[in-house]
């Protein structure tokens, strides 16, 4: 798989995916990543990738010329390079905080393709013209405003490479990470409903959040690991993690058993 980051800091990327899974799979070839500087494809004598919006209001906004440039040298015209021509092995994706909330949905659609262009929105924003017919997916990271698109754009690589095989070595990993899998939270129900031959009216269960893990030692500082884990009945702890799944998703992200993933 190949990513292309577009951004006026090429730098800030030097740290991030320098480290981990993400530098394993570039030493392993699984990903190939090219740093765009934004910059080089603006023509006035200042580079100038922003402008103020009409209209009025403060701040500067990313001009459409550079960035539709940029994505044009990286994919090329003939390769498809804006959102109505664009390949269906290809995402050319602003990272923006008007965008879609990024989920693991996302991520697993992504890690599908060949190429992910990602455009680092920066400043007060990014000429609306981008969004409409340049990239194929606007995407927000979470419900706050960031200085510029270049974290997102880092975590965007790290949840996706960490999907491709061979990645993480052992690839029962990512079944087991939250967001990973729908969860059987109607086993019950669906056992009964299978008795039944009425499986099908039951709903498929949303989305949780990892099970909590224990290592050693056994007890620390006066907090014990569940006994549950050390008994070795491995049926009881599956149904243990899955409850425990449940309780952890009501009390931190309740919004995950109502949202449709």
């Amino acid at each position: 798989m190949r990513f292309d980051i577009v951004t006026i800091f090429p730098g800030f990327f030097a740290g991030p995916l320098d480290y981990g899974i993400v530098r394993r799979a570039r030493e392993a070839k699984l990903i190939d990543i090219g740093i765009h500087d934004l910059r080089d494809f603006a023509h006035d004598r200042h580079r100038s990738v922003d402008d103020r919006p009409f209209g009025g209001g403060e701040g500067m906004v990313l001009k459409p010329e550079p960035l539709f440039e940029a994505v044009e040298s990286i994919a090329g015209k003939d390769a498809g390079a804006t959102k109505a021509t664009a390949p269906d092995s290809t995402a050319i994706v602003l990272l923006s905080a008007s965008g879609k909330l990024f989920r693991q949905a996302d991520a697993r659609r992504f890690a599908a393709l060949e190429r992910i262009v990602l455009l680092c929105g920066r400043y007060e924003g990014v000429d609306e013209r981008v969004a409409e017919h340049l990239a194929t997916d606007e995407i927000s990271i979470g419900d706050f405003v960031l200085s510029g698109g270049e974290l997102a754009a880092a975590l965007v690589v790290d949840a996706v490479t960490r999907l491709l095989p061979g990645a993480l070595g052992n690839e029962d990993s990512v079944i087991e990470e939250s967001f990973s899998a729908r969860e059987a939270l109607a086993e019950p129900e669906r056992e009964m409903g299978s008795s039944a031959g009425a499986a099908s009216s039951v709903p498929p269960a949303p989305v949780l959040l990892d099970y909590p893990h224990y290592t050693r030692p056994a007890e620390f500082r006066g907090w014990p690991v569940p006994e549950i884990l050390i008994g070795g009945n491995h049926e009881e702890i599956r149904r243990w993690r899955r409850r425990m799944s449940l309780e952890k998703t009501r009390r931190n992200r309740p919004d995950l058993l109502t949202d449709t993933p």
